[in-house]
């Protein structure tokens, strides 16, 4: 019973969860926080960096609190992996609020960016990356050149912030570092070349390193004990490990704000408007960056927050909950289709111009047929991707969590829309994968794989409509898609 803990940390975009867990992987304690989102202005998503610092103290002093004297053997830290902010290497306090991952302000920016240095990346200039967001602030916010000027710049994704305001560390890993379009497809450092096409300098980034391993401590004086990080990386890469979706061709799908799908390559390769990243970076013997696990990734930009739109910004329903119960009373959408691009058309469109669309409405149509659609709209979205994948390598098998899979019509409209069994994974996959991968930074496990295995196996949903149906109704969905995505 006084066997050592694993703590995980998910800093997601509208809450910062963490968990307790065994040396098994079963949850013994979780605490949330949540953290609120800015709009201020059209295309702009920022949230205050000390407020998300905070929401991190508070739920690892309650758990810890809660530990019961039981030792925490270490921690992993997982991110909202594609959002910024500057802040003063002398204070620590941040210059600049967290510009989200959703964010556009940059679009004008990226136009002057040359294309073909971009490709190194292997990513599409898109404001959903960070190297932009880097751009802009240096572009446009005093105390962000102030610093620089001063020689005290810092900018970096909420990983880095966070590991250097409670660790004294001012670094990140290899797969956040694979997000930002500042990183060469399968390089392990900072690309000389995209810096300069940004006009960024590597010495106000952050040190590059492994995803797990022995990465420093954190410490607070709210905690009773210091706490030794053994993993930091994205949020989604943390849930594909959680997810137990480990092995090339093996999927999985996390639910939230949006909708981010990654599975497992053998190699740096992408293709289909899906995106070359890294899963995670095992550490070397010398502690720098050792094998890497490579993956390719799809996002959908609106889920979640697409219900939360319906809910809170037309007033249809009390909260997404509710959107989605309500969708569950209806057969089908009496003919509504839904295109959620409230925040761009992400891939394999790559579209961040696009915008929402509700079409097909008339007389007969409720409250529920719209809630329906959104429902359709999110699973068509990430057929979209799935079957981009598939162009790749062969699926072997698509793992679902988050959130919005709590919802059974959202799980079947899903698998019908793929016809393909979904495997049903825990809620915070995200929070899991941070505590399996600082287990095998410590020790505890031997190996990804090896921690994976401890993993349950979870429920499976299969499909219930026949495949001309689905057929047709894929047909449908990209002719909508074709006919909305410029409006």
């Amino acid at each position: 019973m006084n066997s050592p803990l694993l703590l995980g940390i998910d800093e997601g975009t509208t809450a910062v969860k963490a968990a307790l867990f065994d040396e098994e992987l079963r949850t013994v304690a979780e605490a949330r926080r949540p953290v609120a989102v800015a709009h201020p202005a059209s295309g702009r998503v920022e949230q205050d960096p000390l407020l998300i610092l905070d929401a991190v103290v508070d739920a690892v002093a309650e758990l810890l609190e809660r530990a019961g004297g039981r030792a925490v053997r270490a921690a992993g830290i997982a991110h909202q992996g594609e959002s910024v902010l500057a802040w003063d290497s002398h204070s620590g306090e941040p210059l600049t609020p967290v510009i989200v991952w959703q964010d556009k302000r940059q679009e004008a920016l990226l136009a002057r960016i040359d294309p073909q240095v971009v490709t190194r990346s292997g990513l599409p200039l898109d404001p959903y990356f960070s190297a932009g967001k880097f751009s802009w602030l240096l572009e446009n916010h005093d105390g962000v050149r102030r610093a620089r000027d001063a020689g005290t710049l810092r900018l970096g994704n909420v990983d880095s912030f966070l590991a250097d305001r409670l660790g004294g560390r001012f670094a990140t890993d290899l797969s956040t570092a694979s997000r930002t379009q500042l990183l060469a497809r399968g390089g392990s450092d900072w690309d000389a070349e995209l810096l300069a096409a940004f006009g960024l300098q590597r010495e106000w980034l952050p040190a590059v390193g492994p995803s797990f391993g022995s990465l420093g401590e954190l410490r607070c004086d709210r905690w009773p004990v210091s706490v030794a990080l053994g993993a930091q990386l994205v949020d989604q890469q943390a849930a594909l490990a959680g997810s137990g979706a480990v092995g090339a061709g093996e999927l999985k799908a996390t639910y939230g704000t949006g909708v981010f799908v990654l599975g497992r390559t053998d190699g740096p390769t992408a293709g289909g408007g899906l995106l070359p990243t890294v899963g995670w970076a095992a550490p070397d013997h010398t502690a720098g960056i050792g094998q890497i696990a490579y993956a390719v990734d799809g996002g959908v930009f609106a889920a979640g927050s697409l219900l939360d739109w319906l809910a809170d910004g037309l007033g249809l329903a009390p909260d997404a909950k509710a959107i989605a119960a309500a969708a569950g009373t209806v057969a089908d959408s009496a003919g509504v289709m839904m295109l959620p691009a409230l925040a761009g058309l992400g891939a394999p469109w790559w579209q961040p111009g696009a915008h929402g669309v509700i079409a097909g409405l008339h007389g007969g149509v409720r409250t529920a047929h719209v809630a329906r659609a959104a429902l359709d709209a999110i699973a068509w979205r990430v057929a979209d991707i799935v079957e981009a994948f598939a162009d790749v390598a062969p699926v072997k098998s698509v793992r679902v969590d988050g959130g919005l899979t709590n919802d059974p019509t959202l799980l079947q409209i899903q698998a019908d829309a793929l016809g393909l069994p979904l495997v049903i994974g825990s809620t915070d996959a995200t929070v899991l994968g941070a505590a399996l991968l600082a287990g095998v930074g410590a020790g505890l496990f031997e190996t990804v794989e090896d921690a994976a295995r401890r993993l349950p196996q979870g429920r499976v949903v299969e499909p219930a409509t026949r495949t001309e149906e689905r057929r047709a109704g894929r047909e449908r969905w990209r002719a909508f898609v074709g006919a909305s995505a410029e409006l």
